[in-house]
């Protein structure tokens, strides 16, 4: 079951694009964008993730943080940002904790029996942190309303 708007985000401990480990517990006191995406390197990410690129100067000044999220290893990640130029940190769900958590997790992801990937979704925390946004694509092929997002993010304040 997906975290419900209201409740308490999961915390989490991943290895960023760089190998350097991110906690939520980290990030008290600034608003979290957390972009779940499913792959490294697949068209729908590539567009999802380069579109939080370019509104991220307009998050940064909300007092947001933005991270994406996927399964992949930090290696992966680090040349998918490099590749795209992308300006806020990837992290790295490996072991499928942060998409279970969250309950994202997208079992048997593309029809391959036994690899979980993680849905698109999007969860904005609040600086207390509490879920205060959240939605969960209905199929890997769907971006989110990135005005939404912003809207969302938006009402927590600067």
């Amino acid at each position: 079951m997906t975290v419900a708007v209201g409740s308490p985000a999961p915390n989490f401990d991943l290895f960023d694009n760089a190998k350097q480990r991110v906690s939520l517990a980290a990030q008290s006191g600034k608003t979290v964008v957390l972009a779940f995406f499913p792959a490294a390197f697949t068209a729908v990410c590539e567009k999802e993730l380069c579109s939080f690129r370019d509104s991220l100067a307009a998050l940064n000044g909300l007092n947001a943080t933005v991270f994406g999220v996927s399964v992949d290893a930090p290696f992966a990640n680090k040349a998918f940002a490099e590749k795209n130029g992308l300006n806020f940190p990837l992290l790295s769900d490996y072991a499928r904790e942060a998409v279970r958590a969250y309950g994202v997790a997208h079992d048997d992801f593309a029809g391959m029996p036994g690899y979980t990937a993680a849905k698109r979704s999007v969860f904005v925390i609040d600086p207390q942190g509490v879920v205060r946004y959240a939605w969960v694509a209905p199929n890997p092929g769907v971006e989110p309303n990135y005005d939404e997002v912003k809207a969302a993010v938006g009402q927590l304040g600067a």
